[in-house]
């Protein structure tokens, strides 16, 4: 591992072995564009225990009926044909599924919510069901509920429709930032940058993540639209590697908005790379803006780590500790800092609480790993490489996933609803 390894490759690594990171989503143009119609969802495999096979000549009338009206796109008549169905048979789960998928198709969340609702406590592996639930919760601003319902969905996946995982993947997106876990929202935003869309929504998410705003765009006050679009300009191009757009862009950021908070900081994880001298003087710029930017101080401590001054990088990494005593990367770099001045009890203490606040993040175990052989714990030591080992494969494995997806184009002819932002 780099002794260099900065905080945003470490989340951003973090992010893709846990469990909300949104895996190989490819995204298509429209899916963050414009509105799309319900695709006459269909059933799927009804689990056994939930089947009805005694003859019941009014459900099968009831159904016969909704199929040919939402066939027809006589989608209100189709709800009531289905709903009078489900009074023959209340466990009857694509009645319920159908039901929801079209009300969500009219905008009618809290209703579509409650059929899907039915429709996973009644066959809970319905991946589609629990991601049409995650939208329709964030609709009704249940933002909690709806981030679980968006993981179940993602966990069980989507059948095939790979408009609605883009459209999850934004979603999921939207709601890492507003709960102030920016690099993973950035990260899983790539996606967008994989697939070729620059849509302005794309491009305000971008801009949301970069500026560390807790907002979602509905919340986001009206005077800082354009700085958060010229922020999601040159986040977005410097996810796509292209660096000297990103780097105009975040000049103009610069001018136009030189005292505003996170600017110098998101500059400076720009400049990181390619002059990390350059890069320090725009995080220590962002202290001066904003003194307990723990971000920034964690970044710093990284860099000294990386130039072996140990010395600079131990109080920046206390602080940042300090002020985010939650924040694993702080814990990653303050042990492996107190482990190069040798306080190896106060560095395995940390790298063992940082490990548990990021037990799927490969870089914590590996550092943990190395603390425990300083400290005569063969064992613990080989346990923690071991685990290393594991889950950087499924890491470096996740990632290949990525760099394999398609173009995003629409692939939904398995008649799923299609998903709209």
């Amino acid at each position: 591992m780099s002794r260099g390894s900065t905080l945003n490759a470490l989340i951003c690594s973090m992010a893709l072995a846990s469990a909300l990171t949104l895996l190989a989503t490819p995204a298509a143009r429209a899916q963050t564009k414009g509105r799309a119609r319900a695709r006459r969802p269909q059933p799927q495999a009804q689990a056994p225990s939930q089947q009805d096979t005694r003859p019941n000549p009014a459900f099968d009338q009831a159904v016969r009926l909704g199929d040919e009206a939402r066939n027809a796109d006589r989608l209100d008549e189709a709800i009531a044909h289905y709903a009078d169905a489900l009074k023959q048979r209340p466990k009857w789960v694509d009645g319920w599924w159908y039901i929801g998928a079209i009300l969500y198709e009219k905008d009618r969340y809290e209703e579509a919510r409650d059929a899907l609702r039915n429709v996973v406590a009644l066959d809970p592996n319905r991946g589609p069901a629990w991601a049409l639930l995650g939208l329709c919760e964030f609709q009704t601003r249940e933002y909690e509920r709806a981030g679980s319902s968006l993981l179940r969905g993602r966990a069980l996946g989507f059948g095939g429709n790979q408009e609605l995982q883009a459209v999850v993947t934004y979603h999921a997106a939207l709601l890492y930032i507003r709960f102030e876990q920016f690099e993973v929202g950035f990260d899983a935003l790539t996606e967008f940058v994989r697939a070729g869309n620059e849509s302005p929504k794309v491009i305000e998410a971008f801009g949301l993540a970069v500026l560390r705003m807790p907002y979602l765009p509905s919340e986001m006050p009206s005077d800082r639209r354009d700085m958060v679009m010229t922020a999601g300009r040159a986040g977005f191009d410097m996810a796509a590697r292209r660096m000297e757009q990103a780097r105009a862009a975040f000049d103009t950021l610069l001018a136009r908005y030189p005292n505003e908070p996170n600017v110098h900081y998101a500059f400076g994880v720009y400049m990181l790379g390619q002059d990390a001298d350059a890069a320090m003087k725009e995080f220590k710029r962002e202290l001066e803006i904003s003194p307990q930017h723990f971000p920034a101080m964690t970044q710093m401590a990284f860099e000294y780590l990386k130039r072996d001054q140990f010395e600079d990088a131990l109080p920046l990494a206390e602080k940042a500790v300090q002020l985010a005593p939650k924040m694993f990367a702080a814990r990653n770099v303050l042990g492996r800092v107190l482990l190069d001045l040798g306080q190896v009890e106060r560095a395995v203490k940390e790298l063992e609480e940082g490990t548990r606040l990021a037990p799927n993040s490969p870089e914590m175990h590996y550092a943990l790993g190395r603390a425990y052989r300083r400290a005569g714990r063969e064992a613990d030591a080989k346990r923690e490489v071991a685990l290393f080992q594991k889950l950087q494969q499924e890491t470096d494995a996740r990632r290949n996933a990525q760099a394999g997806v398609g173009s995003g184009e629409e692939a939904n002819g398995n008649g799923q609803p299609k998903a709209k932002p």
